[in-house]
């Protein structure tokens, strides 16, 4: 009930104007074990499903991180401080719209994924 509570914390705002929380995650092994399913189904969350190695519909993937390689393709790092400093800073430099992009353009990469039955696609 921690990450329950946390997410309440940190985002006052979503009871206001949601219901329920809806969890996307991957088909790891350990986000699909009979511990963290029951878990998750305690706290009422819904959780989207997610076709097997299929980037095509994680935000991470599609829009994250693609952007954050753009950022990268010259840099050159000498210690996991000046890393953690570059992803720091990268990630302030984006404005909610950013991460809004992202998860607001789910639905239609599920459409693509369904109209290619669970195949990789180009974007």
């Amino acid at each position: 009930m921690r990450l329950s509570r946390a997410l309440k914390d940190k985002r006052p705002q979503y009871n206001e104007k949601h219901d329920k929380v809806i969890l996307q995650h991957d088909n790891a092994r350990p986000h699909v074990t009979k511990v963290v399913k029951t878990y998750l189904e305690t706290l009422k969350w819904e959780v989207l499903p997610h076709p097997p190695y299929s980037s095509d519909v994680a935000p991470s993937d599609y829009h994250l991180f693609r952007s954050m390689a753009h950022g990268l393709a010259d840099q050159h790092f000498r210690s996991y401080e000046e890393v953690k400093n570059w992803i720091d800073s990268w990630i302030a430099s984006k404005d909610d719209q950013f991460f809004r992009r992202g998860i607001r353009t789910l639905p239609e990469r599920w459409e693509k994924v369904v109209a290619s039955d669970g195949q990789y696609f180009e974007s």
